[in-house]
């Protein structure tokens, strides 16, 4: 059992305010304590047990059957206040992060059914008032999850005001993304040990930041045809690209990042190797192997790799923004966190 798990049970059994849970946590895993929790895995922290399941699904239940009563307009409040109070049980108090997301969901679902809006700038404010709850959900009871939306809300909302079409223009989208990125890295130096909600927060960040900061670039050399940088191949920038992200990523232990890249990296070994081998050779299954098992080897070895690759930043500035770089012990019986001796 994680130290942030017995500490959400002394919260549950009212031994602890719910407040005082995270700077507890970072106080005991400080450099002043003897108790240290490097997660140096990337935690997900939306379950914790099969039980997280099965409220979820009951939640999911609820929002199905409360879809299937006629509403009005207003009655639609009813189950975003049903919501909001199941909410204060099981997200305030009992800190269950999967359940919280279903919730979430729910109420802006109901949400954005509540209101009705008849005049040119309906989609505006409903995308206002929808990433105003993400918000205020966020800010009543610190789920992560909450980021998400609220910040898809507010890409959207920019997207409406620069009144670009972005898919001609799709670098708009990259800006977005950086945007995005560097606002998840001042989260993730908050808290490079990733003991708290901060971390979980710029994971959310980060997982929508860079399918933005990727399919931006992507999307603007291959199918608006913009010259690539230096007259490289586009096969070949596309690697680069890869490469590039691939190493960003292992620095910032955010494996995430690297998911943005996988299908434009398939479609540039593709072409590449579609140049070199005979036309009766299957190149994408050959490909989807390659990828696979490149997947599979450093989603084996990220720690070792990592430390080896950027172990030479010890000690440095930049190591202060982001986790440890020293490969951590795995071999102990809890693979996602270990504890320094």
């Amino acid at each position: 059992m994680t130290l942030k798990h017995q500490l959400q049970q002394a919260v549950e059994h009212k031994l602890l305010l719910p407040e005082q849970l995270d700077p507890l946590l970072l106080f005991l895993t400080s450099d002043n304590t003897k108790i240290i929790s490097t997660t140096q895995e990337e935690p997900l922290k939306f379950i914790r047990s099969f039980g997280d399941v099965f409220i979820t699904f009951g939640v999911l239940l609820l929002a199905y059957a409360m879809t299937l009563l006629e509403f009005s307009s207003l009655q639609n409040w009813i189950p975003v206040l049903v919501f909001l109070i199941i909410a204060e049980w099981l997200v305030r108090i009992r800190h269950l992060a999967l359940p919280g997301m279903a919730i979430l969901i729910s109420i802006l679902f109901f949400v954005q059914r509540a209101i009705e809006f008849n005049h040119e700038h309906a989609t505006l404010l409903g995308l206002s008032v929808l990433s105003f709850t993400s918000l205020a959900f966020y800010l009543r009871y610190k789920m992560p999850f909450s980021i998400f939306p609220l910040a898809i809300g507010l890409v959207a909302i920019a997207v409406l005001q620069i009144g670009l079409d972005v898919l001609k223009q799709p670098l708009i989208l990259s800006a977005i993304g950086f945007i995005l990125f560097i606002i998840a890295m001042w989260f993730d130096s908050r808290d490079t040990r990733r003991v708290s909600h901060l971390s979980d927060t710029a994971f959310w960040l980060h997982l929508l930041a860079s399918p933005l900061m990727v399919h931006g670039v992507m999307t603007s050399l291959i199918f608006n045809s913009q010259p690539v940088p230096g007259n490289i191949p586009l096969e070949v920038f596309i690697m680069i690209f890869f490469v590039m992200i691939f190493l960003l990523a292992l620095l910032l232990d955010r494996r995430a990042m690297v998911i943005s890249t996988q299908i434009y990296a398939i479609y540039a070994f593709t072409q590449l190797l579609g140049q070199q081998l005979s036309s009766d050779q299957n190149v994408f299954i050959i490909v989807i192997f390659a990828v696979a098992l490149f997947i599979i080897f450093f989603g084996t070895f990220w720690y070792k790799t990592r430390s080896l690759i950027f172990g030479f930043l010890v000690g440095s500035k930049i190591s202060s923004y982001i986790p440890d770089l020293n490969t951590p012990d795995l071999n102990g019986p809890d693979l996602n966190h270990h504890v320094k001796k």
